[in-house]
């Protein structure tokens, strides 16, 4: 497949593919607004719906695949996916779910929909928040849609819509941040921790790249060559950032060869098997990707 193409993006990945529960997809609508509506009444953020998740509930968010978040919903609700759901009743997750979910379900459509990796400046003033968002296709041009986040609300802008700025790519910052027009200090997960600055922005780089392949993973998962320190030779990270935003811009050329840098180097590429740093509190573990099944951090 060209990934320059966008019908590329109307395929399920092995993350989006909703598999025995595609029919649930089946009556809802394709209009954004309300599709976006639905995806917010299935889905609750671990930590900013209000509620303390913990336990098996907490460990809903290690959902790395559409099919068994539907599950999990059907389990609990058993019914269709637009019938009004309690907070509690609802799957728990963060904004890589509202993402995905909303993804799969566009391409369940046949619209090309991809999830893209980077950072907010709108939730926080001063501060940038990582953070998922949607593109699709709308036969002209890609669309960005921020799924989580109620349009209603005051932010300023259309979140069915977003302008230019408002989200900025892993890419785009990581280059900021390399030529110094940008605090690294202020892009992460939330001021009071540390995971922000320079070695988290270059870590969102290879989780862009991983996602705009279709390997939606999570956030908190690690593979290649994603580490915790910016020690290392940083010259093929810009390379791929480059190429990142070169591809955005319509460079085909571009879009070509980080597929391929994405298929042969594997530092670039999970594998088999990922290092997952799950927020729900357990120990570092690894999943076979293959099998879905849970292995230990040595991948025995």
């Amino acid at each position: 497949m060209n990934h320059a193409d966008p019908i590329t993006y109307a395929v399920q990945s092995r993350y989006s593919d909703p598999g025995v529960h595609a029919a649930l997809f089946d009556d809802l609508p394709s209009e954004i607004p309300q599709l976006t509506e639905v995806v917010r009444n299935l889905l609750i953020h671990y930590r900013g719906g209000g509620i303390e998740f913990t336990g098996d509930r907490l460990e809903e968010i290690n959902h790395r695949w559409i099919d068994a978040m539907l599950a999990t919903d059907q389990r609990r609700n058993g019914t269709p996916l637009a019938t009004l759901r309690e907070p509690a009743d609802r799957v728990a997750g963060c904004c890589r779910d509202y993402a995905l979910l909303t993804v799969s379900a566009l391409r369940h459509k046949g619209i090309p929909a991809r999830s893209r990796i980077g950072f907010a400046s709108y939730f926080v003033p001063g501060f940038n928040h990582d953070h998922v968002v949607v593109e699709y296709w709308n036969g002209e041009r890609w669309v960005m849609v921020d799924p989580q986040v109620e349009p209603a609300e005051h932010w300023g802008f259309d979140v069915q819509d977003m302008p230019a700025g408002r989200f900025r790519s892993a890419a785009e910052v990581w280059l900021g941040f390399r030529s110094g027009a940008l605090d690294g200090d202020l892009y992460g997960v939330d001021p009071s921790l540390p995971l922000r600055g320079g070695w988290f922005i270059r870590d969102y780089v290879f989780l862009q790249l991983a996602h705009l392949q279709r390997d939606e993973l999570l956030l908190w998962d690690g593979f290649g060559g994603m580490a915790d320190d910016l020690e290392m030779d940083l010259g093929p990270t810009d390379e791929i950032a480059a190429l990142l935003v070169a591809s955005d811009n319509g460079d085909e050329a571009a879009t070509t060869k980080l597929a391929e840098l994405y298929r042969d180097d594997p530092e670039l590429h999970p594998g088999d098997r990922i290092l997952v740093h799950s927020p729900s509190g357990t120990a570092p573990y690894r999943i076979d990707l293959t099998t879905r099944q849970k292995v230990n951090a040595q991948g025995e």
